[in-house]
């Protein structure tokens, strides 16, 4: 289904997509331009008017500096698909201006080697993101062709593309080598989609095929003398995904975005050449980073070291990274797994990433961001303990390392791409997430209109509407709706045109097949159970917890609502948990209210750290918000777990 032919009219995601096209891109391209007073200075627009030229100064930011930049011309892209913009596309063309002139005369792109190391391209994969930022010009030419049908970025981006085909690959005279980062893998797919051309396509299955394959390139790199960025030691190859060819690797290891970008590439060429054993490690893979490295949010990689992966059940909350980066990296790994095969999993993993870790990562002001999403926050302990640094109490203008805000932008102005599946040749209509939209589609030979409507993340209650308009009849396919892993006891429920209707449940999708005529309804009521959920016991920071979820989110206790120390607070034997919609608290959400317990005698002297155990407790009444709201008012402690 072509992006072209969904919309989105959502009570609730209409108003983050209206936030990002109306607040957070033009914030962005304000920040980009190093004009956000108390920010930290970007330095990408004047990197490229160095480069291009058009004024004199030195690199300033990052290696990776020009990504910042595509990204947000990419959610740019976006924004202008959801609606007309003459001003926007006016800035985006002066930027697409601007970074046609930074090329060099042969295709060349990078505007830190231009500037500072012109004659150092290629010299360090290992570190210098080259190929990296590459890959999101290529992802941004994508995006703004298909949206305007203007070439001049596609067209920068071929040349850049063509050049590095000439450089890498198996020929003589070729780098037998790939990125330290990978993206420029799952670009060059996309890129393949929009021009044709097979040798992109050819290309991104080299980079993928080569990774981690004796003699180690980056081994390589280091013994001739490769000038350090940061790391002038032998390469941490895990860290990488660099240590074992793709194919052979069976646990997500290393800086966790690079991990989940490089998965996707290998679901897309899994799809795309038939590649079994490159689906087979996918799924291994799979298996290993959601369930066993995965926080309740959706966040993954847990340690500040290397942005990484450490090993399983190693889920600090206090220590979280979970970086934005990482939740939205494997959100695009889950949609291409689905392509692969529909299978609700993986629309559950894209459902909690989105509604928790990345919603979470903006404030609602769309003007504040977290680069790290930790599942409890204690504010003294981050500004004072330099284990815990990276976590902030408060969300942040803009970072120096600014690779999460624009990729935020893109993914919530992409939304549509996310939400439904044809499978033609099956005569099946797949629903993978409850967002309300209208989609146009042919089945059977004709054209239907699917309109949905959605109650979530606040109620369970979906309906659609189908037209399927002529004198010809009905279109007869199936409608699969996702059967989501958040509810306990009570089972979903199925109506069309009122009346109760049975389905068969195929790979966690309710399945309905009929003939559907002009007019026909679907009622599909999904249980909102508030439900608490615990941890298995090798996940150790969770020992004696429990999460509060329900629906899709998952909730927290704040100061703001318990007071401090959060650590003292328990859930009651019976908390008697209950949910209501509260309009007037922080935009309108429901909040989970029950029953909890602090210590009877909080009073201590103030030379006891210690005292003889006492077991006795009061009751305190605790109110629990959704994580993704969290941060939002006065700073304070935050928790995800609670003890009981």
């Amino acid at each position: 289904m072509s992006r072209a032919a969904i919309r989105i009219r959502d009570d609730f995601w209409s108003a983050y997509q209206e936030l990002v096209t109306g607040t957070v891109i033009p914030y962005q391209w304000e920040a980009l331009n190093d004009r956000i007073e108390g920010a930290e200075p970007s330095h990408a627009i004047r990197n490229f008017r160095i480069a291009a030229g058009l004024e004199e100064g030195e690199f300033g930011g990052f290696v990776f500096q020009d990504s910042d930049l595509y990204k947000w011309l990419e959610a740019a892209a976006y924004a202008l698909r959801l609606k007309p913009d003459p001003e926007l596309e006016r800035i985006a063309d002066e930027v697409i201006g601007l970074i046609g002139k930074a090329q060099q005369a042969d295709g060349y792109l990078n505007t830190y080697f231009t500037i500072r190391e012109p004659d150092k391209r290629w010299t360090n994969l290992y570190e210098a993101h080259e190929l990296y930022c590459a890959g999101h010009l290529f992802e941004a030419a994508v995006a703004y062709f298909e949206t305007t049908g203007k070439r001049r970025l596609l067209d920068i981006a071929c040349r850049f593309a063509d050049l590095i085909d000439r450089t890498f690959g198996p020929g003589e005279g070729q780098l037998r080598a790939y990125c330290g980062h990978p993206e420029i893998e799952l670009a060059l797919v996309k890129l393949y989609g929009a021009t044709g051309e097979e040798r992109y396509l050819k290309l991104s299955k080299f980079f993928v095929d080569e990774r981690g394959k004796q003699p180690n390139y980056f081994i390589a790199e280091w013994k001739r003398g490769r000038t350090p960025i940061w790391n002038p030691g032998m390469p941490d190859l895990e860290v990488y995904q660099a240590h074992l060819p793709v194919r052979e690797q069976t646990a997500a290891v290393g800086h966790a975005v690079r991990a989940v970008y490089l998965y996707s590439a290998m679901a897309d060429l899994a799809r795309l050449i038939g590649d079994v054993r490159l689906r087979e490690a996918c799924e291994r893979l799979w298996f290993n980073t959601t369930k066993k490295q995965m926080y309740i949010t959706g966040g993954i990689g847990s340690t500040h070291l290397g942005e990484a992966f450490t090993f399983d059940y190693d889920l600090p909350n206090d220590l979280a990274y979970a970086e934005t980066c990482a939740s939205i990296g494997l959100i695009f790994w889950a949609r291409r797994m689905l392509r692969l095969e529909a299978r609700s999993e993986y629309a559950d993993v894209m459902e909690r990433a989105l509604y928790n870790n990345v919603l979470g990562s903006m404030a609602r002001d769309g003007k504040h961001f977290f680069y790290v999403n930790p599942l409890e926050v204690w504010p003294e302990a981050s500004m004072r303990n330099p284990d815990r640094r990276h976590v902030k109490p408060v969300r942040q203008k803009w970072f120096g390392c600014s690779c999460c805000p624009p990729n935020v932008a893109r993914l919530l102005c992409s939304l549509d791409d996310y939400i439904y599946d044809i499978d033609e040749a099956a005569g099946k209509v797949y629903v993978h997430l409850y967002i309300g939209s209208e989609a146009g589609f042919e089945m059977a030979g004709r054209a239907v209109t699917l309109r949905q409507r959605s109650g979530l993340p606040w109620d369970g209650t979906v309906r659609f509407e189908l037209s399927v308009p002529g004198e010809a009849g009905g279109a007869r396919f199936a409608l699969a709706l996702r059967v989501p892993n958040w509810f306990q006891t009570a089972e979903p429920r199925l109506a069309v045109n009122g009346a109760a209707c049975p389905y068969r449940v195929e790979n966690g999708y309710a399945v309905v097949e009929r003939e559907w005529s002009d007019g026909d309804r679907v009622e599909w009521l999904l249980p909102m159970e508030t439900v608490l959920i615990g941890a298995r016991p090798e996940i150790r920071a969770n020992a004696g917890k429990a999460a509060i979820q329900r629906g899709p989110l998952v909730y927290c206790v704040e100061e703001a609502d318990n007071g401090a120390p959060l650590a003292a607070l328990s859930l009651a034997d019976d908390p008697a948990l209950s949910a209501a919609f509260v309009p007037d608290l922080l935009g309108g959400c429901v909040v989970v209210e029950g029953s909890g317990e602090v210590p009877a005698d909080m009073d201590w002297p103030e030379d006891a750290p210690y005292r003889p155990l006492r077991n006795a407790s009061r009751p305190k009444r605790l109110k629990a918000i959704p994580y993704y709201l969290w941060g939002n008012r006065e700073p304070g402690e935050m928790s995800v777990w609670l003890r009981c």
